[in-house]
């Protein structure tokens, strides 16, 4: 799977001592949702927090929306509360991206 690929590239970054940001993290969240990777893209936002990158709403936007093709509708509303929680604005695609992960719940 692609996503296992994106994940593969991040950890190849830290081991060349290149730090991962908030590009290249959504980038792989990204990976994740093109590949039906809903749980590893909730896993890298979770890393994302432990290596100090702090997501933005385009890494939310994408975890939201990988949820949403996994049919995981409950993980997509609970990570706009996320959102709420640290300070974070959804926006439209971030809206949409949850509205349709009910859609398919």
């Amino acid at each position: 799977k692609q996503w296992q690929l994106a994940l593969g590239l991040l950890e190849a970054m830290k081991n060349d001592s290149v730090l991962p940001n908030v590009v290249t993290c959504s980038a792989a969240i990204s990976a994740c949702e093109k590949s039906d990777g809903w749980q590893p893209a909730l896993d890298l936002l979770e890393i994302m927090w432990n290596d100090s990158v702090v997501p933005n709403t385009i890494s939310y936007a994408a975890a939201i929306s990988a949820c949403a093709k996994g049919a995981q509708w409950q993980q997509a509303v609970d990570l706009l509360e996320v959102m709420n929680k640290r300070d974070v604005l959804p926006d439209l695609i971030t809206f949409s991206a949850a509205i349709s992960a009910c859609g398919m719940g």
